[in-house]
């Protein structure tokens, strides 16, 4: 059974890249948080194939419509006005329509929460060369080891329930978290793209928060701040702090596409105003479940946290983060310490392979084992998936932090808030 989160907080999605639908359900979410149905479209349409020019050419709208788990008594607003292009659902069953409508805004009411984005750009007929034990192997693919894994019965098209598309759960997901987290907390997580193939960005996002906390003598970061970075992320051509890396970057994706080739990346992601104390040591350590989650992304090769694999080369004097009464002056452990979050950024930088559906030939075998020279017939794919990653990896690190909360929340019965400096 694959669940993101839990057991307090939990995901469970289901759909393939090419099926008529992704749905996902949210379990455990505490009853009372008002959600519109916007505020996760706005997360969704940054994760959305077609939402950049230099992520795939499929283009897909990703409206997603909630089907259970909110109420207001007001029945107008929690449906919406149809009429306004709010969510209507309509569906044709032997000849006979049925129609409904989706809920536009309610509470949350403690109870699971469905929700379902329909896929409408398909071209399934490109992967016809993927078919049966004489169907061809991508190099670098899940094509191989799934036949044989299904026995032969594996849906081939745009890569099943291994494509990228199935993140839209993740992001579903991760949406609500979020809109708890910066509720209850003032919690906000932001991405940065810091690398494209061997082009590196200048400017960290890390960096950037770590001079602000310095700057502002605080362990939180004000929401107009957090909001005037997001912004700047926003208006680079691709999603980065650094906009000439960003340019740079762009272009070096473009020429790579048109090679036929693809490109791998480094991607920042930075969770402010994180409350300390969540998380608990060893097995289920906030660190291995959040390094865990990231790290298991699809076409994710590696993942750190803090300063990563550079603290190698310091001597403890060095690496180790002083301590003030009023909390830690810098944050080379990254806000993890013994697998609990300290109150500083969390800070994780996540690699991705460069993706493996390319246009080169290349030496593959049959589903058989039938040696072959490879070349792809159709298809249409993203030269570099970081592009479009870092909302799915933010999503991921806000189901494994609501889920510690809520966690921390039950072993804290009758206390408040947590709270470490003063």
């Amino acid at each position: 059974m694959e669940i993101l989160g839990g057991p307090y907080f939990g995901v469970a999605g289901a759909g393939e890249s090419h099926g008529p639908a992704v749905t996902t359900i949210v379990f455990g979410c505490p009853a009372g948080l008002m959600i519109r149905r916007e505020q996760v479209q706005a997360f969704l349409d940054r994760r959305r194939p077609g939402g950049n020019k230099y992520g795939t050419p499929r283009n897909e709208k990703d409206k997603v419509v909630f089907l259970s788990g909110l109420y207001q008594t007001d029945h107008e607003a929690l449906l919406g006005d149809a009429g306004r292009g709010e969510s209507k659902l309509s569906v044709e069953v032997e000849g006979a329509r049925f129609e409904s409508q989706g809920y536009e805004a309610g509470y949350t009411t403690g109870e699971p929460i469905a929700a379902m984005v329909l896929s409408t750009s398909k071209k399934s007929g490109d992967y016809t060369q993927f078919i049966g034990p004489k169907g061809q192997v991508r190099p670098g693919h899940t094509d191989l080891v799934k036949y044989h894994k299904s026995r032969g019965f594996v849906d081939v098209r745009g890569g099943g329930r291994s494509s990228y598309r199935v993140t839209i759960s993740d992001v579903v997901g991760g949406s609500l978290a979020r809109l708890f987290l910066q509720q209850t907390f003032g919690t906000v997580l932001l991405s940065s793209i810091d690398q494209v193939g061997p082009l590196r960005a200048n400017v960290s996002l890390a960096d950037r928060c770590q001079a602000l906390l310095a700057e502002q003598d605080s362990v939180t970061i004000d929401a107009d701040t957090i909001a005037a970075m997001q912004r700047d992320i926003d208006a680079s051509v691709i999603p980065s702090i650094d906009s000439g890396f960003a340019s740079e970057a762009a272009e070096l994706i473009k020429e790579t596409r048109k090679s036929g080739d693809s490109l791998g990346a480094g991607v920042e992601v930075v969770a402010l105003n994180v409350p300390p104390l969540l998380g608990d040591p060893l097995y289920q350590s906030l660190k291995v479940r959040i390094m865990g989650a990231l790290g298991g992304l699809n076409a994710v090769q590696s993942c750190e946290v803090g300063a990563g694999a550079a603290v190698i080369e310091r001597v403890g004097s060095e690496n180790n983060d002083p301590i003030r009464s009023g909390g830690y002056v810098s944050n080379t452990h990254g806000g993890l310490i013994g697998g609990m979050t300290t109150g500083m950024p969390l800070v994780f930088r996540v690699g991705f392979k460069p993706t493996s559906t390319i246009n080169k030939p290349q030496q593959s075998v049959t589903k058989d084992l039938s040696e072959i020279d490879f070349q792809l017939e159709k298809g249409r794919h993203d030269p570099c998936v970081g592009v479009r990653a870092g909302v799915t990896l933010e999503s991921r690190i806000a189901i494994e932090l609501m889920n510690a909360a809520l966690s921390h929340k039950a072993q804290s019965v009758g206390e408040g808030l947590p709270g470490l400096f003063r």
